[in-house]
């Protein structure tokens, strides 16, 4: 496993296609990126966190910061399930990326309680990514989360103890705003 990230280092430069087949690089200078490290293609856990961030996508780009969403499943996988997301999203299949930016699995990842009740609720739901068997990667991701600033400098991270552990679309702004403000 790779060594974590750590809030005022330089993040580590991330060079990828996304799903799309476009480049993606971070840091970049135009803006601030949050870097969300989820589970698998068609997770219900996931798929409900994200579907917020969709939903409140113009409020993320308002405050200035691009989301970049990289995911332990191929860009095949992806597609039917993110391919319409408006922001980048990354398959790493072979988890190059977990491992270099120190993104861990877990079998708690399903065991907290929290965890347990967003998988329910994102099971329940009616556009939910419906799942052909267990995924590639495995069931038992943790997620992350990584705030850079445009000159590459981490300004705060999150490693999840369990599936439903990261920061909100609400926590991502008052985060942004504080660390604008106090710059």
């Amino acid at each position: 496993m790779g060594t974590k990230v750590a809030s005022g280092l330089l993040f580590p430069r991330l060079e990828a296609k996304n799903i799309h087949g476009v480049e993606v690089s971070v840091p970049r200078s135009a803006g601030w990126t949050h870097v969300q490290f989820r589970r698998f293609a068609g997770c219900p856990i996931c798929n409900l966190h994200l579907q917020s961030f969709v939903a409140r996508h113009s409020e993320v780009v308002d405050a200035g910061i691009r989301e970049v969403v990289i995911f332990h499943s191929s860009d095949d996988e992806l597609l039917p399930y993110q391919g319409r997301f408006p922001f980048d999203v990354i398959g790493d299949p072979g988890k190059m990326l977990y491992r270099k930016y120190g993104v861990e699995s877990s079998i708690s990842a399903l065991l907290a309680p929290r965890a347990f009740g967003a998988s329910l609720r994102g099971n329940l739901k009616k556009d939910k990514p419906k799942l052909g068997g267990l995924p590639k990667g495995g069931i038992f991701g943790l997620p992350a989360d990584f705030l850079v600033a445009p000159d590459g400098v981490v300004q705060a991270v999150h490693y999840g103890t369990h599936a439903y552990d990261q920061w909100t679309v609400d926590q991502l702004l008052e985060l942004t705003r504080s660390l604008k403000a106090a710059a």
